[in-house]
């Protein structure tokens, strides 16, 4: 979190020049051998070097990268979903999304309905929900093995549009726990 979350708090959303230290996103790696390394690692690299078969380049930045809206939002009753539907486990990190949901209602795709709606979690993050999520490749990519399983997208794609779970914009910023309640306003 930034030093000093408070202070932040008070600015509008999105101008946040406060930032952690670097040092703040230290991680280690669980590689596929099952040697953990840290992330900034020229070990790590190599290993990813050697899987994928060229040169890669591992990039820091303290400011969130995401693909087209800053916060992503996933229903775990979603990804249980798919897996009867696709008759096959689904590991819901599949679908990269920074937020995963247990809804009230317990159903799949209970997300969709919040297009346009605006969510409050926790005690202040407020999220305006904007659109659903088109997917691509990405979701046939088992996050364990790092096999592919093609029949994920062919399905969402077929059967929901090609879109599983939504994206949003932050209104208010907040701190979000796990079991934060989520509430409509």
């Amino acid at each position: 979190m930034p030093p000093d979350i408070e202070k932040t708090f008070k600015m509008a959303p999105g101008v946040n020049p406060i930032f952690p230290a670097e040092d703040a996103f230290e991680i280690d790696v669980a590689t596929p051998d099952g040697r953990t390394l840290p992330l900034r690692s020229a070990e790590l690299k190599a290993v990813i070097e050697r899987r994928a078969g060229y040169a890669v380049t591992l990039r820091f930045s303290e400011r969130s990268l995401y693909d087209c809206r800053p916060v992503s939002l996933f229903g775990n009753a979603t990804a249980r979903g798919l897996e009867d539907e696709l008759a096959m486990p689904i590991d819901r990190r599949r679908f990269r999304a920074n937020l995963y949901a247990n809804w009230a209602e317990d159903r799949s795709y209970r997300e969709d309905e919040l297009v346009g709606r605006t969510l409050q979690i926790g005690e202040r993050l407020r999220l305006a929900v904007l659109e659903r999520d088109p997917r691509c490749k990405m979701i046939t990519i088992d996050p364990e093995t790092g096999q592919m399983e093609p029949r994920v997208l062919l399905h969402v794609a077929k059967a929901h549009d090609g879109m599983a779970g939504v994206y949003a914009a932050v209104l208010v910023e907040g701190v979000v726990g796990q079991g934060d309640p989520i509430h409509l306003i």
